[in-house]
């Protein structure tokens, strides 16, 4: 039987090993889902745009993988909570458990251990009579054979034989108590086997069992308090999965192109075609077969003009270069005139809803304030009505600001689209006159019969400008010289001071440089223009002394 109690002693140990074992497993895939659903939140965290929603793009393939990010970032919240439910519900429980089972099973095994001792208590106890009893019979016979001898022997006297027979009735008085106790010990001892071996250690043995049996249960309830983790979180993953289909689906192509277009265009008109330039004007005309006719080649035989190369250095102005006075007038910043049309339009329209905006929210807190100080007034306890006035005064002159800046947006604006409008008019009205013979057109699209060498010159100033000091734009251009064909020559510019160009889109000139004039003044300051060496940009218009030449189109613009 000891040896069965040692075995169970044995196995219930090695239970509880197996469960420390598993629970030891439950952390490390627990941790294992902690670090996954932490390095998922910051992948997410370092892929997410870190600007203002406004500055985003506005592509389908952008708001897609965003998206994206952000189911990503759902799916490691469930990762969280599969690893919280693990920690919860069976890493935390079973470690209690374990704790539980580890005194439960030290309390079996001491009671167990307590049976056996007092079960040895006993057979000592009995033994000890026993032999007692045994010495206790020896004596008594040891006694008896003495007081037989004398008893028998004519020359002991009668006071030995006495002595003798009194020692042998005590020695058997003595071995009657030891026989007497002997008994009583063994039958005492017998009760108690019985009871250890069918009452104390079956009912141990069945403790251990059922806590073997507890452990077992307890391990099939965390393995499906385990899986349950997992599952319950799968609807919500494959909503989230879903979710990057749906959003891999709203991927537009067509879309995302409309956008770009609309992001980037200017406004301006296409190029119209290039004149022909006519440099036989000066030729003498002598005979008949000398006669140069003015009427280019092209148009009598039919065949269209040829392009001229645009890079082709431009003739000998006939006029005298002169100066104007004022300083040019700096490009305004705050209009955006220094933008195309379209992107002027785009802009001035977002600022109108910016502040569209900021006046609503104004006159909501003016709204409130006077709501508030009408309680005031009803309940002066709450508080005192003249201590908001500051604050409503304050509210009302902001209101006052943003309804003029309204305003005087609304009016750019205006002035945009019907810039725009009349850009349009004169385009289709130009289109009516496209072959009419020897003609050019005017800076506001209508046409002339005068060959001859125009001179521009800009208005004059009334203070001529500082050389050195041009009127810097901080805002970039639009890009405009991406096309792959260059603009046509419409004339040529002298430098009348050095500008050093800071900006984008503007060209840096020396002093006396002549550039090539690629398109026209368009009422904002500034002119387009080309170095020899191709490279393009606008410089100043009062900076330059401009010569168009013969037959050229003016009021060239680009898209």
């Amino acid at each position: 039987m000891s040896d069965q109690f040692e075995n169970l002693d044995k196995h219930t140990q090695w239970g509880i090993d197996f469960l420390e074992r598993y629970v030891k497993f439950v952390k490390e895939r627990l941790d294992i889902e902690q670090n996954y659903a932490k390095q998922l939140r910051n992948l997410v965290k370092k892929y997410c745009p870190k600007r203002s929603k406004d500055e985003e793009p506005r592509f389908t393939s952008c708001l897609s993988f965003y998206s994206i990010l952000n189911e990503l970032n759902d799916y490691a919240g469930q990762r969280e909570v599969v690893a919280e439910d693990m920690a919860h519900k069976v890493y935390g429980e079973l470690m209690r458990y374990s704790q539980d089972l580890k005194a439960e099973r030290k309390h079996h095994l001491q009671e167990g251990r307590k049976a056996q001792q007092y079960l040895d208590h006993c057979w000592k106890q009995m033994d000890n009579s026993k032999r007692k009893f045994e010495r206790e019979c020896k004596e008594a016979e040891k006694s008896q054979v003495t007081y037989d001898r004398l008893d028998n022997d004519i020359n002991a006297t009668k006071s030995e034989v006495e002595k003798a027979k009194a020692q042998f009735y005590l020695r058997t008085h003595m071995a009657d108590e030891s026989k007497n106790e002997y008994a009583a010990q063994l039958q005492n001892f017998n009760a108690e086997q019985w009871k250890h071996f069918n009452n104390a250690i079956p009912h141990i043995f069945k403790n251990l069992q059922d806590m073997d049996e507890r452990r077992t249960v307890k391990l099939g309830e965390t393995y499906r308090s385990f899986a349950e983790a997992e599952r319950r979180v799968i609807p919500i993953i494959s909503k989230c999965l879903e979710g990057m289909v749906s959003a891999a689906k709203a991927v537009d192509e067509r879309r995302d192109s409309s956008i770009v277009v609309e992001s980037f265009k200017s406004g301006f008109d296409p190029p119209g075609d290039f004149p022909f330039e006519d440099f036989s004007q000066n030729l003498s005309r002598t005979g008949s077969d000398g006669t140069i006719s003015n009427t280019p080649k092209g148009d009598r035989d039919g065949a269209p003009a040829p392009r001229s190369d645009p890079k082709h250095p431009m003739g000998r102005t006939k006029n005298k270069l002169w100066l104007f006075g004022k300083k040019p007038k700096a490009p305004s910043l705050e209009d955006f005139s220094h933008l195309p049309p379209e992107q002027r339009r785009k802009r001035l329209q977002q600022r109108i809803d910016e502040l569209s905006k900021e006046l609503q929210k104004e006159m909501d807190q003016r709204d409130a304030l006077n709501k508030m100080k009408d309680v005031y007034e009803k309940n002066p306890q709450m508080g005192d009505p003249s201590s908001l006035q500051p604050k409503i005064s304050e509210t009302i002159c902001n209101m006052e600001k943003l309804r003029s800046e309204i305003h005087k947006n609304e009016t750019w604006l205006s002035e945009v689209e019907g810039k725009q409008s009349s850009r349009g008019d004169r385009r289709h009205s130009a289109d009516n006159h496209h072959h009419t013979p020897q003609g050019r057109e005017s800076p506001e699209g209508s046409y002339t019969d005068d060959t001859s060498q125009e001179h521009q010159t800009p208005h004059h100033r009334s203070s001529p400008p500082q050389p050195g000091h041009p009127n810097p734009d901080p805002h970039e251009f639009d890009d405009e010289f991406d096309d792959d064909d260059p603009l046509p020559v419409i004339g040529h510019c002298k430098a009348l001071y050095s500008f050093d160009g800071q900006n984008e889109g503007t060209l840096v000139m020396a002093e006396d440089e002549v550039l090539y004039i690629i398109e026209q003044d368009k009422g904002d300051g500034w002119t387009r223009a080309r170095k020899q060496s191709g490279e393009e940009g606008y410089v100043p218009t009062s900076y330059v002394e401009i010569t168009l030449e013969k037959n050229s189109k003016g009021a060239v613009t680009y898209i």
